[in-house]
């Protein structure tokens, strides 16, 4: 009996050092999945429950691509689940997520919250699937290999999915004043 509770200890703790670091990106990719912080932080917790349930499983190098792999299955389940499709069209509210700078120049913090605001509103308006690329790419820094790890993807794809998403994002900033790069 001993020996179980050990081992399950054991097993857990070992979960929890793979797992633990890497649940700010889980939830960053949750939520530009999502666009909600509440359905963000279900799909996160979820995909966690299943992270310790299989983690047996896991015989990789990479626990932050395992469990970004388990945040989009779990992602894409929800989305069937509960039919969701409709709902992912909504636009963000970016008045509600909007953060405070301590900057006292207010010009130049409307500007900034303009610009920003701006990209959000373009990234948003991104197509799903380019969407989870560009977030795993260019927010949360992986590699092509990577992503087309856990997308189940091949790289062609991922590759072909960030230009033309790239390309959506300038012609939106494009065609809502900001310049093209000459």
């Amino acid at each position: 009996m001993l020996g179980k509770v050990r081992d399950v200890l054991f097993r857990q703790s070992r979960c929890e050092q793979a797992v633990l670091p890497h649940l700010d990106a889980a939830y960053d990719l949750a939520r530009w999945l999502t666009r909600s912080d509440q359905e963000a932080e279900e799909i996160v917790q979820t995909a966690c429950l299943r992270a310790v349930q299989f983690f047996d499983g896991f015989q990789g190098t990479n626990p932050r691509a395992w469990l970004l792999a388990i945040v989009r299955n779990t992602f894409y389940t929800w989305l069937q689940q509960k039919n969701r499709l409709q709902e992912l069209a909504t636009p963000y509210d970016e008045d509600v997520h909007v953060v405070e700078s301590g900057d006292a120049d207010p010009e130049a913090q409307l500007l900034r919250q303009a610009d920003a605001r701006l990209l959000r509103q373009a990234f948003e308006a991104l197509p799903l699937p380019f969407r989870e690329v560009m977030v795993l790419r260019e927010l949360e820094g992986m590699s092509y290999k990577e992503i087309a790890t856990i997308a189940g993807i091949p790289i062609g794809t991922v590759m072909s999915r960030l230009a033309r998403a790239r390309r959506q994002l300038q012609e939106f900033l494009i065609a809502h004043g900001i310049k093209g790069t000459p």
